[in-house]
């Protein structure tokens, strides 16, 4: 097994499958899905993939900005948030926790809804793509077990009665002219399992059996496609399932797509050099963690107003350059913009900037411009190295604007359960239950940030 931290280290891979796997995640690079929420349009431009870097001169592999997992061949690569890399080896044990933090993520994703269960899940199930896997493949079968989805469908059969609308043309060309005029070809609406929802869960559960490890989830995977046995095979694309609606009566589904979503959208796993031992399940990590406090003010701080990506202004009157910031908030009366900003800051004691670079400063002051706000906030995660998040305020004095003063602040988020990773593995228990104690903290940490104003204001 091989674990990768973001930029942070490099690892040794077996020399007689380096350039081939470089070959597999272009591949992969180039078969994921276009239209994913998780890619952006200067990705899609990019031929060679970027999951990885492959150091040449001494046969190493580094990570980029993707978190998740690799299979290849024997091999288990482990693409890891950098603001877990430690001094000290990366164990097993460490590895699950990781994963269960970003399972904690993911969780408030706009695009995902999870079952809130994790507490079946043992020790053998370490690996984040099998975790998902097992859930997926739980929730589906305990659904399919009391309901499958069925929806009204347009059939054409022959039936021996009249039902719907006949289809003369059909009538008479395939049955009156051969005698069998006993037949009647008719058009009518039917109550049908075989419909796209059930084939695109079919696919992914058949996708899926192939590549799991996990022989509960193998199970589960194999009771699901006996249950569809009667859903023709088909190829359904992430965009299909993602544009699939359900009314009320039917809202237990949406689980079930947007797993499948996540699955079609991120996952790759096809038949490379004969080989069916190959599959990739990797997702950008800037865009989980604005994803994840979008998502997070949005369900637990109900004081703030949360809007994503407000795209209504640009930076220029020809209107060529937009300017969206990645979260604007609204609260008692205030407009505050927060931009997330994925990387390691107070990191360094002699460092003056507390590791914010320039440029994002200036990005900020131009949000201030445009947005006419004087508040503004950066929010950066905490790393596994420091057990206090910290905070800092700057002030910038506009002097086109009659000396207004824009006050920009920096929070380091407090993300991490220090204490999960003091834990034996079978001490864990329910996700949602791990994470009380830090759900509790971020919420003070965000509404301390917008809520009350600093005591450093002028």
């Amino acid at each position: 097994m091989i674990n990768l931290f973001e930029y942070q280290n490099k690892e040794v891979f077996p020399e007689e499958h380096f350039d081939n796997l470089e070959l597999f995640l272009d591949e992969i690079w180039n078969k994921r899905e276009k239209n994913s929420y998780y890619f952006n349009e200067e990705d899609n431009r990019i031929e060679q993939q970027r999951f990885i870097q492959f150091l040449q001169k001494n046969r190493t592999l580094k990570s980029n900005n993707y978190v998740g997992v690799i299979h290849y061949e024997n091999d288990t690569i482990n693409l890891l948030p950098k603001i877990f890399k430690k001094p000290t080896e990366t164990t097993s044990s460490d590895v699950k926790n990781i994963n269960r933090h970003v399972l904690w993520w993911l969780s408030y994703c706009r695009k995902l809804k999870f079952p809130n269960y994790l507490s079946d899940l043992n020790s053998e199930k370490g690996d984040f793509f099998e975790i998902l896997i097992y859930l997926f493949s739980k929730y589906t079968r305990e659904l399919f077990n009391s309901s499958i989805y069925q929806k009204f469908t347009e059939v054409n059969r022959e039936l021996s009665f009249v039902k719907g609308r006949i289809d003369f043309n059909t009538y008479i060309n395939d049955n009156l002219a051969r005698g069998r005029n006993h037949k009647i070809s008719c058009e009518f609406d039917a109550f049908e399992i075989d419909n796209d929802f059930n084939r695109g869960v079919k696919f992914v559960a058949k996708l899926l059996v192939s590549v799991t490890k996990d022989s509960q989830s193998a199970r589960y995977l194999s009771e699901i496609l006996f249950m569809l046995d009667e859903v023709a095979d088909d190829t359904i694309s992430a965009d299909t399932m993602r544009n699939m609606k359900f009314n009320p009566m039917f809202s237990d589904f949406e689980t079930i797509r947007d797993y499948c979503v996540l699955f079609l959208e991120n996952s790759i796993s096809f038949n490379y050099k004969n080989s069916l031992k190959l599959f990739a399940f990797l997702l950008p990590m800037e865009y989980i963690f604005e994803d994840f406090l979008f998502g997070f003010i949005d369900k637990e701080i109900s004081e703030i107003k949360v809007k994503s990506q407000v795209g209504a202004y640009h930076l220029d009157e020809e209107k060529n350059f937009a300017l969206r910031p990645d979260i604007l908030l609204e609260s008692n009366n205030r407009t505050v913009i927060a931009d997330t900003k994925y990387k390691i800051v107070y990191s360094d004691e002699n460092d003056s900037k507390n590791g914010v670079s320039q440029s994002d400063l200036y990005q900020m002051l131009a949000y201030a411009v445009r947005f006419n706000v004087d508040e503004i906030v950066l929010y950066y995660p905490n790393t596994i190295n420091h057990l206090t998040a910290q905070n800092s305020e700057l002030h910038i004095v506009d002097k086109l604007a009659k000396d207004k003063k824009v006050r920009i602040k920096t929070i380091q988020l407090p993300i991490i359960n220090f204490e999960l990773f003091d834990k034996r593995q079978e001490d864990i228990g329910l996700l949602n239950l791990e994470f009380q104690s830090k759900r509790l903290d971020l919420i003070e940490a965000i509404k301390n940030s917008i809520l009350l104003r600093s005591n450093l204001q002028n």
